[in-house]
């Protein structure tokens, strides 16, 4: 047995829950006891990446870490061991508290992975639906159900980071609904959360899982998308456009709404406020253009 076959065994028979992830954040290593306590086989977890969100951690104010704040991702960016108590989700459905340590790989001075062990922290066990109710209270809108502000905030300063350190490219995309104000006036506000309802119904069931979108407030919504040029992001916004043209509000008759949008990539120049205040002012252009439309630059 060479060292490194040694080094597997020993790892793989600890009491510990262990997993090695690259820099990209793939799963390489699943140990037996990670099997145990998570209730996935490692045939079911290696070759996955961390924002898969199979795990689902989320910290006790029900931030979720596989996908903002990720403490593995920050270890990987700066190179500093962490420790963490967060809640995982089992293959079951309910939840685990664990205590989380997380320390670099480093590989020829350079920083190649993370390594992640985890511990159970208490032998209660907490159901799915309770931490959902808080998770969804911190970071999702009340009406639609959405990621909410903050959330988006989190996630845009997550993909800003990795931006900075991988140069990953995303585009930011600001929707507002056309005369949403007018639409309440003449049919109730009642109706009106209809239409966002809807609209955000339509959206969540096309968005591709390496995207984000949610509601900024009011009938205004924001979305992240991975694309690598401008017309990619041109695409996305169009698709998002005509989307909500098409969605129908039943009503004596059916009603329907538009939406202006414009869509920016992000520059190494910007912070989160340039880069959607940015992506707002193309939304006014397209206002000015004569709505139902999308503004990319």
């Amino acid at each position: 047995m060479n060292s490194e076959q040694l080094y597997l065994s020993i790892v793989n028979n600890l009491s510990d829950g262990v997993y090695f992830v690259t820099k990209d954040r793939r799963i390489t290593f699943w140990n037996k006891a990670a099997e145990k306590i998570s209730g996935y086989r490692a045939d079911e977890i290696v070759g996955s990446y961390c924002q898969d969100n199979l795990l689902n951690h989320i910290d006790y104010s029900g931030k979720p870490l596989c996908v903002v704040g990720c403490p593995l991702y920050a270890s990987i960016v700066d190179g500093k061991q962490r420790k963490n108590e967060a809640f995982l989700r089992h293959k079951e459905g309910h939840r685990i508290p664990v205590m989380v340590n997380i320390f670099p790989i480093i590989e020829n001075g350079e920083i190649a992975g993370a390594i992640e062990i985890f511990t159970p922290n208490s032998p209660t066990v907490y159901e799915d639906d309770l931490i959902e109710q808080l998770s969804n209270m911190a970071m999702r809108d009340a009406l639609t159900g959405m990621p909410n502000r903050r959330y988006l905030q989190s996630f845009i300063e997550y993909k800003l980071s990795e931006f900075k350190k991988f140069n990953t490219p995303f585009a930011a995309l600001f929707m507002d609904i056309d005369n949403f104000r007018d639409f309440n006036n003449k049919y109730g506000h009642a109706m009106g959360d209809t239409v966002l309802k809807n609209i955000s119904e339509s959206i969540k069931k096309s968005t591709r899982k390496s995207d984000f979108f949610g509601r900024w407030g009011g009938e205004e919504f924001l979305g992240i998308y991975s694309v690598k040029n401008i017309r990619d992001a041109a695409c996305a916004a169009e698709k998002v456009r005509i989307l909500v043209e098409n969605t129908v509000i039943p009503y004596s008759t059916h009603l329907s709404v538009t939406a202006s949008i414009g869509i920016t990539l992000i520059k190494s120049s910007d912070s989160a406020e340039t880069l959607i205040e940015r992506a707002d002012q193309l939304m006014y252009q397209s206002k000015i253009l004569g709505k139902n439309c999308i503004t990319a630059l």
